[in-house]
Formats: structure tokens, C-alpha cells, sequence
């Protein structure tokens, strides 16, 4: 790979406004503060060279800078053109880590970007991957096998990304061992859903000024993102209709006193905002987009922008009115308008700032440990995708409780002995679905 700059990001002006940032950030970022505190000394991530592809914000910026405390070499680019905060990247950059985003990428760029993070200084290719929906990790086995050989394993954090590594698993196309670290009950049950719960409407009315209240709203997808956004809108007053392939899903959704129907009844309805969970494509189409009511709002919480089909609206508009960035409105040929956000995708992080740093210090929390587990195991692991083991996941709970001013209740000897459990735990065992 031929030189490259030691940085490109928006603005390098930016870093003393995102360094202060960073600062009220780590203050609720406590499990990644624990695991500084922790292995700080020890550095068991000496020698390993990370590069990652996770959203370039505040909170990746204390991910990062935790798994440098810890001895790691890192680069960084943003998994999405839309995510990057560029304080954050700027900060970042200007302490040494090469650093490749910046908000508003084009899909060129952003390919670019992630090609520069996987030659370290010295010619040195990358030896761990750290990923956010599975690009970088499809990139290197597609594009640059090469340097398959010497990666000890990467960690994915999203849904969309562990579909990903499980496809290619059947299809026998990846090399190297893999944590699912999505599936973490302290990331999945709580990023996913508490976080989309905040975010999600925060993006939403940064971008419209819109006023829910007695809105009826569409949730496409009652997963654990679908049902953090169902509660914040119903928390805002909306009436909130839900769609769903899988009929547990739905149960659930019913159960909760939502509404569970198709897409075409929604529009029927009178639903004047739509928002797509699901990972799927083809949630909303062109025949949707001509049934729905004037000036409806139509966005995305899933990871990539195939949900919702914009090349459509793009091709079929009269006009297409830029609001504001992120905000475009178009003219339809029936003289109704439609008014998408983020052109499809993550509205949360492409309207607003993404999840709080709480939550994401559980997640990221997660990823420092899958790092640590691969690279000081090298060759425990075989090639597949794998989960921390409970008891970790428990252990990033607990780091978390203190801050929150949660006191655990401890178990007995008798109380241990009679329910066959340690009195520290693992508590639960791994079938159990919280």
C-alpha cells in the first residue's frame, strides 16, 4: 500500500472542543475507566495492532484511547459516511492515532478510509479487526487476504455485522476467529434498546422540530432496537403501530399493547412517521412512498441504508429540496411530499449524536474484553464466532452498578447451597434469555 497521510479528518481545529468533550464522557463511561485502572499497568494489549471501523464519535474516542492505555497500536475509520463527529476525530488524531473520518464521507471515501487503517507505521499490516457491520471485516478477506494470516481475530458490534460473520461461516469464507460481542446480554439488551430508546427520537426531532404527541407512528421490526424505539415514541404520546416477520416477535409486540400490522395497513392508517429496525431491505418501497399521507417522515436505526429505498425517490421525485443537512424533501408526481432523514441512514447518529456514553460503555466495555480474550489466547480460540462467557458478561454489569447508585443484594452460603450457584455467580445459565 503506498503512503498515506497520518491523518485526515475535517478539521484538525477542532480537537480542543472535542478533547472537553471526551472529558464529561469518560465520567460515564465507568467500565472502560475500570478496565484502564485495571490492566493499565499490565498492557496485555502490547504488540497488537487494531484497526477499527466502528462510528467515529465521543464515545469510540474513550474506546480508543482505552485500548492504547492498554498497549495496543490503533487506527480508526467510521463505519458509516454520516456518523463521524469530528471534535471527536480531531481530538483523536491529534494524540497520535491515525484517524480516517469525517462526516459526510462519499461511498468512495469511505472505502479509502478503511484501506488506510491496515498497514500500520513501519509496513506492519493490521493483527486484530475491531468492526462495526462487518465492512473492514469483508474488505480484508475479500480485497487484501494477505494479511489474513497474521489477524489473531476480530470483534463485530452490531446485529447487521454477526449476520455477517455467520454467513460467512456457512459459506466457509472466514479465516479467523471471531467475537460476537453483540450478543452480550450488557450490549445487546442494553445499547441496542436503552440506547436506540434516548437516541432515536432525539435524531428525529433535531432534524424536524416535529412534536409526537398523538403522531401515529411505525416501528418496522420489534427486535431489541425496535422495541427501544417503540417506547420512546410512545413515551412521547404517539400512537405506535409495529411490523413484524416473526410471530414471537409479535406476540411480544402485542402483548405490550402495541398494534401489530402490515405496512400497507400502517399507510392506510394514517401513519405520518415511519422508522425501519430490521437489517432487512425493501422495508419501505416506491408503492409505499406513493400511498402515505403529505409530509411524511421516513427514517432509519438500522445499520445500513438498504431498508428504505432511496434510489427510488431519488429517481421518481418532481424535486428534491434540501432542508438542512441530513434532511431532504421530496416533491412526488401525486403532489404529496416525503421527508427523509439521513437519506436512509442512521438517523440517530446521522441527525443526532448517537447513543449516550452510559450505554456505549457497556458495549465498548464488551469489545476491550473480546480484544484482550483473542489477542492473550491466540490460538485458543479456532475459527468460528464465538461469545464472552458469562461470567464477563455479568462482570461488565457490575462495573456499571456503582454509578448508578445500585447496591447487589449477595447470596448466602445457605442461599448458594441451595440453588447449586456461586455466591459471585455466573448466575444464570447461557440459554437464558433476559
Amino acid at each position: 500500500m503506498s503512503s498515506k497521510p497520518g491523518y485526515k479528518v475535517a478539521d484538525i481545529n477542532l480537537a480542543d472542543f472535542g478533547r472537553k468533550e471526551i472529558a464529561l464522557a469518560e465520567k460515564e463511561m465507568p467500565g472502560l475507566m475500570s478496565l484502564r485502572e485495571k490492566y493499565g499497568i499490565e498492557k496485555p494489549l502490547k504488540g497488537a495492532r487494531i484497526a477499527g471501523c466502528l462510528h467515529m464519535t465521543i464515545q469510540t474516542a474513550v474506546l480508543i484511547e482505552t485500548l492504547v492505555e492498554l498497549g495496543a497500536e490503533v487506527q480508526w475509520s467510521s463505519c458509516n459516511i454520516f456518523s463521524t463527529q469530528d471534535h471527536a476525530a480531531a481530538a483523536i488524531a491529534k494524540t497520535g492515532v491515525p484517524v480516517y473520518a469525517w462526516k459526510g464521507e462519499t461511498d468512495e471515501e469511505y472505502i479509502w478510509c478503511i484501506e488506510q487503517t491496515l498497514v500500520f507505521e513501519g509496513n506492519k499490516p493490521l493483527n486484530m479487526i475491531l468492526d462495526d457491520g462487518g465492512d473492514l471485516t469483508n474488505l480484508v478477506h475479500e480485497k487484501y487476504p494477505q494479511y489474513l494470516p497474521e489477524i489473531k481475530g476480530l470483534s463485530e458490534e452490531t446485529t447487521t455485522g454477526v449476520h455477517n460473520l455467520y454467513k460467512m461461516m456457512r459459506e466457509n469464507k472466514l479465516k479467523v476467529p471471531a467475537f460476537n460481542v453483540n450478543d452480550s446480554v450488557t450490549k445487546s439488551k442494553f445499547d441496542n434498546l436503552y440506547g436506540c430508546r434516548e437516541s432515536l427520537t432525539d435524531g428525529i426531532k433535531r432534524a424536524t422540530d416535529i412534536m409526537l404527541s398523538g403522531k401515529t407512528c411505525v416501528v418496522a421490526g420489534y427486535g431489541d432496537v425496535g422495541k427501544g424505539s417503540a417506547q420512546s415514541l410512545r413515551a412521547f404520546g404517539a400512537r405506535v403501530l409495529i411490523t413484524e416477520i416473526d410471530p414471537i416477535n409479535a406476540l411480544q409486540a402485542a402483548c405490550e399493547g402495541y398494534q401489530v400490522t402490515t405496512m400497507e395497513d400502517a399507510i392506510k392508517q394514517g401513519a405520518s412517521i415511519y422508522v425501519t429496525t430490521t437489517g432487512c431491505r425493501d422495508i419501505i418501497t416506491g408503492d409505499h412512498f406513493l400511498a402515505m399521507r403529505d409530509d411524511s417522515i421516513v427514517c432509519n436505526i438500522g445499520h445500513f441504508d438498504i431498508e428504505i429505498d432511496v434510489k427510488w425517490l431519488e429517481e421518481n421525485c418532481v424535486e428534491k429540496v434540501n432542508i438542512k443537512p441530513q434532511v431532504d424533501r421530496f416533491l412526488l408526481k401525486s403532489g404529496n411530499h416525503v421527508i427523509l432523514l439521513a437519506e436512509g441512514r442512521l438517523v440517530n447518529l446521522g441527525c443526532a449524536m448517537g447513543h449516550p456514553s452510559f450505554v456505549m460503555s457497556n458495549s465498548f466495555t464488551n469489545q476491550v474484553l473480546a480484544q484482550i480474550e483473542l489477542w492473550t489466547k491466540a490460538g485458543q480460540y479456532p475459527v468460528g464466532v464465538h461469545v464472552l462467557p458469562k461470567k464477563l458478561d455479568e462482570e461488565v454489569a457490575r462495573l456499571h452498578l456503582d454509578h448508578l447508585g445500585a447496591k447487589l443484594t449477595i447470596l448466602t452460603s445457605a442461599q448458594s447451597e441451595y440453588l447449586g450457584l456461586p455466591a459471585d455467580g455466573p448466575f444464570k445459565p447461557e440459554h437464558y434469555r433476559y
